[in-house]
């Protein structure tokens, strides 16, 4: 296990906040289009997470928008209403991360941003990026415009998390 001094944990936390708030901000509160009527049903999608020394992960996840607790965020709604990004719950990429890990056991970690209503991933598998990487999120080879709890996910959709230096 990795110790991080107080002033590492700042400037993880700083830029974490940074690159959230950037990506939120620059980004229409929709994220992709769907039908009318919005539901949680869930769905299947591909999820892959990749480390800076490889595959962490890659497996099919049924998912739909939860409640997701982790041990620095807390539990917060992480079903796409978050930020009012849909007027329904849906299923979101940082749920379908959350039901991988409960399933195949494995960890993740993420604080919660209340002015964002999101996670910002710290971690996964033990993984952090520190102040030199973070999880980026894409779905389909996109990486997401909104954060993983307001990007409406479909089924079939390829989900990946990236561990992406800055």
């Amino acid at each position: 296990m990795r110790r991080t001094s107080t002033v590492s944990r700042s400037y993880r936390t700083l830029v974490a906040a940074s690159a959230l708030g950037l990506a939120l901000s620059s980004a229409p509160a929709v994220a992709h289009a769907g039908t009318a009527t919005n539901t949680n049903a869930p769905v299947k999608v591909s999820l892959t997470v990749q480390g800076p020394d490889g595959l962490l992960f890659k497996g099919k996840v049924k998912t739909k928008g939860h409640e997701v607790t982790t041990a620095t965020g807390g539990t917060h709604r992480c079903d796409g209403t978050n930020g009012g990004a849909h007027p329904s719950a849906v299923p979101t990429p940082t749920a379908a991360l959350d039901d991988a890990a409960r399933k195949h056991h494995f960890t993740w970690d993420g604080t919660w941003y209340p002015s964002f209503e999101d996670f910002f991933v710290e971690s996964i598998k033990d993984v952090t990026g520190g102040g030199v990487a973070y999880w980026n999120i894409s779905v389909n080879g996109t990486p997401t415009p909104v954060g993983g709890c307001q990007f409406k996910l479909n089924a079939g959709d390829k989900v990946a998390f990236t561990w992406t230096t800055f």
